[in-house]
């Protein structure tokens, strides 16, 4: 039986409602959605996906769920889905610079200090790159070294140390 007493948005018929019926009722309230999250140019995909998404789960949802509720949800992740794609895209440009710039790679600006940088014993050189060079702190450092807080920071140290000794070494006659 389908209740007609239902407020718009509550439906207790799930289950005998048809999704286009879904779709044609609430469709305009997710576009607006999406509008807002991704703005009008992505907003359209951004339906298209809400709309494939609710349509698997459709047969699975409770016969007293809050589909507009529902939908509006679905709608907010897949726009940000959308936005977060689009950030990835790349972005064509004229040409492409000839070299890349020494100030993003120091083996650029200074390769000798990236070969005595090779030379350093593995932990003393991923905790000199992890915290010197990528910014994270002895804590991740020690988690991905597999060590203590204070064992990445010795190693840093130790890796810096090493570098202060012998670093242009090979250069004194």
């Amino acid at each position: 039986m389908i209740s007609h007493s239902c407020r718009p948005g509550r439906l207790h018929d799930v289950k005998v409602r048809p999704f286009e019926e879904v779709v044609a009722h609430h469709g305009a309230t997710v576009l607006r959605v999406c509008r807002a999250v991704v703005g009008a140019a992505d907003a359209e995909d951004a339906w298209s996906e809400t709309f494939l998404s609710a349509l698997r789960g459709y047969p699975d949802l409770p016969e007293d769920a809050n589909v507009e509720a529902w939908l509006v949800t679905i709608a907010h992740r897949r726009a940000l889905d959308v936005g977060r794609a689009r950030a990835r895209r790349a972005v064509p440009v004229e040409a492409v610079p000839e070299r890349a710039d020494a100030r993003a790679d120091p083996a650029a600006r200074d390769p000798d200090l990236w070969t005595a940088l090779q030379r350093l014993p593995a932990k003393q050189r991923h905790a000199v790159a992890y915290h010197h060079i990528a910014g994270l702190p002895f804590t991740e450092i020690a988690a991905i070294l597999g060590n203590s807080p204070d064992a990445a920071r010795r190693a840093a140290a130790d890796g810096i140390k090493n570098l202060r000794a012998h670093y242009r070494e090979d250069e004194k006659p």
